[in-house]
């Protein structure tokens, strides 16, 4: 009786040497703990997997700009364009300063939430955890479908299958990062870097070209096009006073995702080799200076030739296919634009799962998140983070320019509330030099905090609502589960040191026959308690007469109670037998052994039942009742009459139990 379908069942005997060569093929071999601090980055390599989302976005960041404008002022949105981005990059600059700070004054990672929750309370910290949670995903969202977007303005055949080519990028980049920060950095180091040899690439045959004056037409011009906004055919370039100022806001708010992904490296001091510090803060430097240039550069480049992106062509598509041609130069530069921007989700995939294994140790997230893998990367984060990108690719149907109003809403949330703590943290450490970095932090809080302003406002009615609204619900689920670890705790506190007073046992074993499975699980209960009682419940009279007619034959000095079915069900009828028999005793302890088939091959438990997992889930919520399932393995030779005699080859019927638990 009992036969079941369990997962534990599937890992240890359905196939188990094919199923592990195949996960060390996907994962690799498990890692030791003490391979840690081997699993750690070097520069180059943080480099790639840390900065990659902060690189990258100098794909989309200038389109995103003159999407804004040029669909109220036409081609007169150029014009723009470039003061927008200088402004953006020193804005850059200031929050590359202060997160390098934040690297020294907080080794132990954590970012804006660890900084916001001991500096300015609980609450702030929840806000900086929700806001950075969220940008994660729609790092991952944007990232993926940027890229894709790359691959199809050069491939436009492809467009139809924008949410096919996300998903098995989203499913590419959590297989590589379940093999481990180190497989995954190395993976990643190549594609990243080649993207920045082509951006400096294009933007050196840009600037030579101006320089030269071998190119001054612009490509409106060379191309014979009219080069629209795709989110707007028409509009006026006659804009003026309060509507123009609103617009170049909503123009700066949307180019600030170029600065997503600057607080990578303060949550992720823990994953660089000695000196973790150190060598974090020089990463961030690199990371700002290539975010500067580059993001500069494609703007002065779109300026010049006043270049407009279109619904199927980017602002670096148009550019490469002027500058450098039709040939291979020019699908290098996609293809390794489609690589960094897929990569780029890289950095979430790093400090998501990281994130979210503070949390967990904090228990504000569910502890497993907190638990490292066979190759010490944070597994279960690393799944989640997959499976909510996904859907949120799969809602916007894989389009970059409805994900990204709402995208960099939190991360300004971020930058205010860490800046806004660091002012806090030094204040009370009073270290060296402690006036001006407070100067220098709080000068940063208040410009993050103003463009967190100005993003919600212009972004509110574009899809800004939702990150207003998802915020709170995250804060709320948060609380909701470090209460639920609050009281657990608290119920489970064994206060005093009373002794432990024994119960009666009664072992109850449910039996649909004389079987060596039944055989097996009356062997351990006879071991365990001397009060033990086989339970048989009648579906059909005539199987009854048989089943009683084998035990008396068998003789084996156990009881055997028929408890009648007529509605044909076999768990109501035990629980309710069960419950009657602790009612009549107070305080008694049942322990249901069932016994358990396991079949030999992998298909052979799709044609068995799962009683035994049923009666285990119907007694998991019963005080006082233990569930115990003893397995028996079809074609394994056990010598039952041996073990009946000899009670202490019991280890062998019950070898599976703890697997099985």
């Amino acid at each position: 009786m009992g036969e079941r379908v369990g997962y534990e069942r599937t890992h240890l005997l359905i196939m188990p040497a094919t199923y592990r060569h195949i996960k060390r093929a996907l994962f690799g071999r498990p890692l030791p703990s003490e391979r840690l601090e081997h699993e750690r980055l070097n520069k180059k390599t943080a480099l790639a997997v840390l900065s990659s989302d902060a690189i990258s976005s100098v794909a989309y960041a200038t389109d995103q700009i003159l999407f804004v404008l040029g669909g109220a002022i036409g081609i007169a949105a150029v014009s723009y364009v470039l003061p927008i981005s200088a402004i953006i990059v020193g804005l850059l600059v200031l929050v590359g300063l202060s997160y390098r700070q934040t690297v020294f004054a907080y080794p132990g990672g954590g970012g804006s939430y660890t900084v916001a929750k001991e500096n300015l309370g609980v609450i702030p910290g929840l806000v900086a955890a929700a806001a950075l949670l969220t940008d994660y995903i729609l790092t991952v969202a944007v990232s993926i479908s940027g890229g894709v977007a790359a691959i199809t303005s050069a491939y436009p055949a492809l467009v139809p299958h924008t949410v096919l080519l996300c998903s098995l990028s989203i499913i590419l980049l959590a297989t590589v990062n379940l093999r481990g920060v180190r497989e995954s950095g190395a993976a990643f180091s190549l594609p990243t870097y080649a993207f920045i040899v082509m951006m400096l690439v294009l933007l050196g045959a840009g600037a030579f070209r101006y320089w030269t004056g071998l190119d001054l037409a612009p490509i409106a011009e060379a191309f014979k096009v009219d080069p629209v906004s795709a989110r707007s055919s028409g509009g006026s370039s006659a804009l003026t006073g309060f509507a123009l100022f609103y617009l170049l806001l909503r123009g700066f708010a949307e180019g600030c995702a170029a600065m997503t992904g600057t607080e990578a490296i303060s949550n992720g001091v823990m994953a660089f080799k000695a000196p973790a510090q150190r060598n974090a803060a020089i990463t961030l430097g690199w990371m700002v200076a290539i975010l500067a240039l580059f993001f500069l550069g494609v703007s002065s480049l779109a300026q010049h030739y006043r270049v407009m992106p279109t619904a199927h062509e980017t602002v670096l598509s148009i550019l490469g296919h002027h500058i450098l041609g039709n040939g291979p130069l020019y699908f290098a530069l996609q293809y390794t634009t489609f690589a960094v921007l897929v990569l780029a989700a890289n950095t979430a995939f790093a400090d998501f799962p990281r994130l979210a294994g503070i949390l967990a140790n904090d228990r504000f997230m569910p502890r497993q998140l907190a638990a490292r893998g066979d190759r010490l990367a944070f597994s279960n984060g690393i799944v989640l983070l997959a499976l909510l990108a996904w859907l949120l690719v799969w809602l916007f149907r894989g389009d970059t320019n409805s994900l990204v109003p709402l995208y960099a809403i939190g991360v300004f949330v971020c930058f205010t509330l860490s800046q806004a703590g660091m002012v806090v943290h030094w204040r009370a450490a009073r270290s060296d030099g402690w006036r001006w970095k407070a100067v220098l932090n709080g000068v940063g809080a208040v410009a993050t905090g103003l463009v967190s302003v100005i993003q919600i406002v212009t972004k509110f009615a574009s899809g800004g609502w939702i990150i207003a609204v998802i915020i709170p619900l995250i804060i709320a689920v948060l609380w909701g589960i470090h209460r639920h670890y609050v009281a657990f705790s608290e119920d489970i506190r064994f206060v005093g040191q009373s002794p432990i007073t024994p119960l009666h046992h009664t072992v109850i074993v449910p039996v649909n026959g004389i079987t060596k499975a039944t055989a097996g699980a009356l062997v351990y209960a006879t071991a365990i308690s001397d009060e033990v009682v086989a339970v048989y419940i009648e579906v059909d009279q005539r199987d009854t007469e048989h089943v009683v007619t084998e035990r008396d034959a068998w003789d084996i000095g156990v009881p055997l109670v028929v408890v009648p079915s007529p509605y044909r069900s076999i768990l109501k009828p035990l629980v309710e037998y069960v419950e009657n028999l602790r009612m009549v005793t107070p305080g008694e302890l049942v322990t249901v052994v069932v016994p358990e088939i396991v079949p030999r091959r992998w298909w052979e438990h799709l044609l068995h039942n799962k009683t035994a997992l049923y009666i285990r889930t119907a007694f998991l919520f019963k005080a006082n009742v233990v569930v115990t399932a003893i397995p028996y393995l079809v074609g394994h030779s056990y010598r039952l009459r041996d073990l009946i005699d000899h009670d202490e080859d019991l280890d062998v019927v019950t070898a599976g139990q703890t697997d099985a638990a």
